[in-house]
């Protein structure tokens, strides 16, 4: 619009009467329009006004709010692999936060697991302290349902605040409570460890590991054995897309621990596979001398792993006995307790048998066992039957001061029990149970995260310690048994006084969170305008440069109207 001032007008014609008045005009160029200097007047500067204000109005300027203040409660995924994404996550919201701060005065932030019974990672108003915290986050859990993470972040922003789920997998449905998803992942070709099972083969305690391949290309990776005394030469490993290779060797001899290594890759933690030689607690065996118990006590003693017999009943940890129903109530200890002798010529017992519910039987099938009639025990309100004929109970558990005992009122030689897989895995059962029960030193191989119970006296302190594969010191609580392995592969050592109560080697193999062939990339979706309106109000004197604008545009028309010609 300036421009225009800068342009001559063309002359304006205006006819006479006499030639004699040529002479008095400027020689000026009738003809186009020449660019010549600026000439101010009123239209000018009143059709400049009136540009800026149409200007200022057309762009609607918004002004922060007093005191406004954006929250951002930020959810980020626990699941291990996210590990691999936690520097991209962190220069993420780096750049991103400032973004939904909009044109708030403050920024508000809260950063918490997706496992909601995780402390908080970060509570305060810096995107830079938000992302030291960060760097001190080690997320180790498996798939996690976010939902319950999702809704206690909604109610710390309120519904005007926002809630961001940072993952490397984008969820296939939408997110409730109104949260956005940013999600970081990629593809990546991930090799490691899913599990290991043992095997006594020759006298040797003999480890068999599982590799997995997570890709679409055939990998050549190296792996190698390392203890305390040195490592192995790498040996070479070729897996197939999508294989499952198995590695395998005996324990090396008079190790206490020792560890499976493969070639790193982008996902470390399932590329060790620390192990201890596994030892479960031993269990005593005082069996009954009778020959109706023979058979029974040799299948006990076969089927159950590190167990032994012994003649001191006192000492033993289960006794297999026949009681009567007198001497039941003053039995001491844990027992599996039979019936005395049935006659030959007691009847076959009939009736329909009922599982009761209870872990000891549960998935059981009873329908083919067959038992005589035979002296019944005197069974207590406390005692719990596990298996009835009829009205008859058959099997019951007694849980007392006195120990823990299976009450079977039959006569094991007078019934088909022992061709019974279902009585057999009873047995199993119950004496796992008092294994369990039993404060002794144990040696377990346990997956990241995996559930501890270790009996031990709650009378005396413990002592935990807790190493990395490599030997180097874990912080973990102190004086206090932990009631999950630790979620990074190391070793585990718990005990109470002089006495070892666990040594354990704890490696990860959850085989869900070392696939990374469906990580993908994803922005949030949340609404940037609707933000910045929240946050902001318009100029409260909108209507002012309104009507400056109608004057200015009048005033200009009123300078520039045609005026009348000047006749001569």
């Amino acid at each position: 619009m300036l421009a225009i001032h800068f342009l001559q007008r063309k002359a304006r014609e205006l006819p006479v009467s006499t030639l004699f008045l040529l002479e008095r005009t400027m020689r000026q160029a009738a003809g186009g329009r020449r660019f010549e200097r600026l000439l101010p007047s009123i239209p000018l500067w009143l059709q400049l006004l009136g540009v800026l204000l149409l200007t200022w109005l057309l762009c609607e300027p918004r002004f922060p709010r007093a005191g406004s203040v954006q929250r951002v409660a930020v959810v980020m995924d626990s699941s291990a692999s996210m590990a691999v994404f936690r520097n991209t996550a962190i220069e993420r919201l780096r750049n991103l936060l400032p973004v939904i701060q909009s044109e708030a005065e403050a920024l508000e932030l809260t950063v918490i697991e997706s496992l909601p019974d995780r402390p908080r990672l970060y509570t305060g108003r810096s995107v830079e302290e938000l992302a030291t915290a960060l760097q001190k986050w080690n997320p180790m859990a498996g798939p996690v349902d976010p939902a319950e993470a999702l809704r206690l972040a909604r109610s710390l922003v309120s519904t005007e605040g926002t809630v961001l789920y940072v993952t490397d997998t984008p969820p296939t449905l939408a997110l409730p409570y109104g949260a956005s998803t940013l999600a970081l992942g990629k593809p990546i070709e991930n090799t490691g460890f899913t599990g290991v099972s043992f095997a006594e083969v020759e006298g040797r305690t003999v480890w068999r590991a599982m590799v997995r391949h997570y890709g679409s290309k055939t990998r050549r990776k190296s792996w190698r054995v390392v203890t305390e005394d040195g490592a192995t030469e790498p040996r070479p490993l070729t897996l197939e897309p999508g294989s499952l290779t198995s590695l395998q060797g005996a324990f090396p001899e008079n190790a206490r621990r020792f560890r499976l290594v493969l070639e790193a890759d982008e996902f470390p933690i399932d590329d060790v596979l620390p192990l201890v030689p596994p030892a479960p607690k031993a269990l005593l065996v005082s069996a009954n001398s009778e020959p109706r118990f023979t058979e029974l006590r040799k299948r006990l003693l076969r089927s159950l792993e590190s167990v032994s017999e012994t003649n001191d009943a006192a000492t033993a940890d289960l006794r297999l006995v026949s009681s009567t129903a007198a001497d039941l109530d003053f039995l001491q200890g844990n027992a599996l307790v039979f019936s005395p002798p049935a006659k030959p010529s007691a009847k076959w017992r009939s009736g329909t048998t009922v599982t009761e519910a209870h872990p000891l039987v549960a998935g059981l099938n009873w329908q083919s066992l067959i038992t005589r009639e035979a002296a019944l025990f005197n069974l207590t309100k406390t005692d719990t039957v596990l298996l009835r004929v009829g009205e008859v109970p058959l099997i019951a558990l007694r849980n007392s001061a006195a120990g823990l005992q299976l009450v079977c009122n039959f006569d094991p030689a007078e019934s088909n029990v022992l061709t019974q897989p279902s009585f057999i895995v009873l047995l199993h059962r119950f004496a796992e149970r008092i294994r369990a029960e039993k404060i002794a030193p144990v040696s377990l191989n346990l997956e990241a995260g995996e559930p501890i119970a270790l009996a031990h006296d709650p009378s005396a302190p413990l002592s935990v310690s807790a190493m990395s594969p490599a030997g180097q010191a874990l912080p973990i609580p102190a004086g206090k048994l932990p009631s999950f392995a630790p979620s990074l592969p190391g070793y585990l050592r718990v005990s109470q006084g002089e006495k070892i109560l666990l040594n354990a080697a704890v490696h990860f193999g959850d085989p869900r969170e070392a696939d990374f062939r469906a990580c993908a990339a994803a922005e949030p979706d949340f609404d940037a305008n609707a933000v910045t309106d929240r946050l902001t109000k318009p100029d409260p004197m909108w209507r002012l440069w309104l009507i400056l604008l109608g004057t200015a545009a009048l005033a200009s028309w009123w300078f520039v109207r045609p005026r009348d010609a000047v006749t001569a």
